[in-house]
């Protein structure tokens, strides 16, 4: 399969989960992060397609980064069984509407853990 990626994802090494807004369920953890999507590390499949809002709440020790938690809209593009740990799924999101204050937080954190 080939990389159809623009940019390149950032690791997150911090414990950061991600939740469906709409009802407020846990999907995950993020893994990485773009300006433009997410990876979510989760225990439950998602179709391909769907759309809903994200919630991710990132460590409170994050005091410069404020809000420290983001609402963005997005959509499922992949979700595929993790190959080293069956019992989860990398689950790859699409930020479909990024706000000015969304872009603004994800840069920062990009910035913070770029390495």
């Amino acid at each position: 399969m080939t990389e159809r990626r623009k940019e390149t994802r950032e690791k997150m090494t911090a414990f950061t989960p991600v939740y469906d807004q709409h009802p407020r369920t846990l999907l995950g953890y993020l893994a990485d992060l773009t300006p433009h999507g997410a990876q979510v590390s989760g225990e439950k499949p998602l179709q391909v397609d769907r759309h809903g809002i994200l919630g991710i709440e990132f460590p409170e020790h994050l005091i410069d980064i404020n809000p420290s938690h983001i609402t963005i809209p997005a959509r499922v593009v992949r979700c595929k069984q993790d190959e080293i740990n069956p019992a989860y799924y990398n689950i790859g999101f699409e930020f479909t509407e990024v706000k000015p204050e969304n872009a603004r937080v994800i840069e920062a954190i990009l910035k913070r853990y770029h390495f």
